[in-house]
């Protein structure tokens, strides 16, 4: 297997506009929402597909009680989608949480709150907001942020930055739980300042790496969170490509993978075919296959994943 080297981000990003022209990809799964979450039996998840077959996070909860929280969101340009499906849920979200300030993570978010929120009612937004040297560390990405920690200062919201770990919160029975924070890294800054949640009810467990590189990875192993990583579903960080190391997958128990991850992507093929471009997902394909997970709920294979 090729041992590519991993693209930096704004050639990733250069690839996913190319891809998103030249391979739109539709939700193969009908959306279906409105159904009722009977009380006591949990929460349900979706992992929520691009529109347009780029990268990003986008996940959306709904308590057994009826309340909605959202994880990410994807890219601005997914900001419709998004609308779309917390309309159907009912347009209140209890809490919103953004793992870092990439805008394929936080840009739906930004731009509903450049738009206006409207009929949707957003309740309370969580980040780790990075401090300047961390913003700065990245020069194609820091007015971006200072623009969305602006409007997060305006907005009607309840704000709160996350800055320690350990905090757990509550919604009907479902539990989500931070395990990793903003951190003062300047190699991969973003990706490593990622929030690491885990959420659970009585039933299953999901950990969310968001984009976490190495450094992070190998940061929140080294804590008491350790053992919170252990989980039923693991969301593969950044993308299932160029996010945690082998050894980070080694350390932990997980049966099963959430790959909020493209076609172009899965595939490492920016034009020129499978696993011919720059990109880690095949090595880490392989590292699953190594460990014997066999349940795979990839957004750009199945669409929309329902977990109930």
């Amino acid at each position: 297997m090729r041992n590519a080297m991993s693209l930096n981000r704004r050639i990733f990003l250069r690839n996913s506009a190319l891809a998103a022209g030249s391979l739109a990809v539709a939700a193969s799964t009908p959306l279906s929402v409105n159904a009722k979450t009977p009380r006591g039996s949990g929460f349900t998840m979706w992992q929520i597909p691009s529109h347009r077959n780029t990268i990003g996070n986008s996940y959306v909860f709904r308590t057994s009680g009826g309340k909605v929280v959202v994880m990410d969101g994807g890219f601005p340009e997914e900001e419709f989608t998004m609308r779309g499906f917390l309309g159907a849920l009912g347009n209140e979200v209890e809490a919103w949480f953004i793992s870092h300030p990439h805008d394929d993570h936080m840009g739906a978010l930004w731009e509903i709150l450049k738009q206006g929120t409207q009929d949707l009612h957003i309740k309370a937004i969580y980040h780790s907001k990075l401090i300047d040297k961390v913003i700065d560390a990245e020069s194609t990405e820091a007015e971006k942020t200072r623009d969305f920690y602006e409007r997060l200062s305006k907005c009607d919201a309840r704000v709160i930055d996350i800055q320690q770990p350990g905090i757990i919160y509550d919604y009907d029975g479902m539990q989500l739980k931070i395990l990793s924070v903003a951190n003062d890294f300047t190699v991969n800054p973003y990706n490593n300042s990622s929030m690491i949640m885990r959420v659970w009810d009585k039933r299953k467990s999901i950990v969310f790496l968001g984009d976490a590189g190495v450094e992070c990875g190998k940061k929140v192993l080294d804590t008491p969170y350790k053992v919170d990583l252990d989980c039923d579903y693991l969301q593969m960080a950044h993308h299932g490509q160029n996010g945690c190391d082998e050894d980070f997958y080694r350390s932990i128990k997980f049966h099963a993978c959430l790959w909020p991850t493209p076609l172009w992507v899965w595939n490492n093929d920016q034009g020129k075919g499978f696993n011919t471009g720059t990109l880690n997902t095949i090595k880490t394909r392989t590292w699953m296959d190594q460990l014997q997970i066999k349940e795979h709920h990839v957004s750009c294979v199945e669409g929309l994943f329902r977990l109930d």
